[in-house]
């Protein structure tokens, strides 16, 4: 049986923003979860689709993938994850942590202190930059371990002891109707630990705010609005707990040249009326240096000349975008007065044969008579 459209799943159109998608997991989780079920067979499989959707359209990268390539372009292996702890299991913190104030995101008892935060980083490419990758340092502001007293939060010589809120768990459980919550210790922030006698350098947070530089990687083919993911360099956590990630999102700024679409680039080229009248070659800029086209005589305002394999190569594929360029006729300006009287000979020659030297305005001419009877 084929799966179904992962927005048609979660009941919202394909350009719904994150937190359209996230409240709609939500609606479906608490309405299908087994336990507000046991007489609906259904409701797991349903409750697991609902999950498989939203892994997939809540990551940015992943829902790019989706939107151009379906479900060939995500991971399978989301789906069918079992209830409860462990990798893909059902995490109450995802639906219920904006309620509740975040749940731990362990399980089972064990203490762990609360994640660092995730950082965004807007950084903005040239269009030759997305086109062909580069190298970028950033500098952000960070929290970092801290280095007096490596995370811990206690004054060097001193230990932590054991928080008496959650009694070392990290957690304490919440009972909401039939549902039991697990939600992070809000003594201990999720440590499992009290500070006595806090560092001096952090406050006892185990943490200390700074700068630090990074050096980011931009793939060859990067689309605007696209994000890169870079594990642990967020937010250091609470007494030594994880680092959050660090997303870089890509704006491209504005060509003076080329427009981009997808893969493709798109650029106006002036021409003489001399050129595309009596034909001839022009030399057009690409990403790459310089081309030649010809131009038939008699071309008109407007026509598009393809290059192919001039445009872009997209991220996923081997292959190159094309460029298209647009001819714009261009009306000479400042006429000297030889050449204003060529031009009304010309003019005078071109009117005693119009249908054959003009057949558009003929054409034109034909249908509005017709039309104003």
């Amino acid at each position: 049986m084929s799966k179904r459209d992962y927005y048609e799943v979660l009941g919202v159109n394909k350009d719904a923003s994150s937190d359209d998608i996230k409240k709609a997991y939500r609606k479906l989780a608490m309405k299908h979860h087994p336990d507000r079920n046991p007489d609906n067979p259904k409701a797991e499989e349903q409750f697991k689709e609902a999950k498989e959707a939203y892994e997939a359209l809540s990551d940015d990268q992943q829902r790019a993938a989706y939107d151009q390539y379906g479900h060939a372009g995500t991971d399978g292996s989301r789906g069918g994850a079992g209830f409860g702890g462990g990798a893909g299991g059902f995490d109450f913190g995802d639906i219920f942590g904006d309620i509740f104030g975040g749940a731990g995101r362990g399980g089972g008892g064990r203490s762990q202190a609360q994640r660092g935060a995730d950082l965004r980083y807007n950084m903005e490419i040239t269009l030759e930059e997305a086109a062909r990758g580069a190298s970028k340092q950033v500098r952000i502001p960070t929290y970092d371990e801290c280095d007096t007293c490596h995370g811990s939060g206690a004054k060097p010589g001193t230990t932590p002891t054991t928080c008496q809120t959650c009694g070392g768990h990290g957690q304490v459980r919440m009972q909401q109707g039939f549902f039991s919550i697990q939600q992070t210790c809000p003594r201990c922030h999720g440590s499992g630990k009290s500070i006595n006698s806090p560092c001096g350098t952090c406050n006892g947070a185990g943490r200390i705010k700074q700068h630090k530089t990074l050096e980011i990687k931009i793939p060859a083919g990067i689309g605007e609005g696209m994000r890169l993911r870079h594990s642990g360099h967020g937010e250091g956590g609470m007494h030594g707990a994880p680092a959050g990630d660090l997303y870089v999102e890509i704006h491209i700024k504005p060509h003076s040249v080329f427009q981009r679409d997808g893969d493709d680039l798109h650029c106006e080229m002036p021409i003489s009326f001399t050129t595309a009248a009596l034909g001839g070659e022009i030399e057009i800029p690409t990403l790459d240096g310089t081309a030649r086209i010809k131009i038939p005589a008699e071309t008109q305002s407007g026509k598009i000349f393809r290059l192919r394999g001039k445009g872009i190569k997209g991220m996923r594929t081997n292959t190159h975008g094309d460029l298209n360029c647009h001819v714009v006729i261009e009306t000479p300006v400042k006429l000297t007065e030889r050449q204003k009287e060529l031009l009304r000979e010309f003019e005078t020659i071109s009117t005693k044969d119009s249908a054959r030297h003009s057949p558009r305005a003929q054409s034109w001419m034909d249908k509005a008579k017709e039309f104003f009877g």
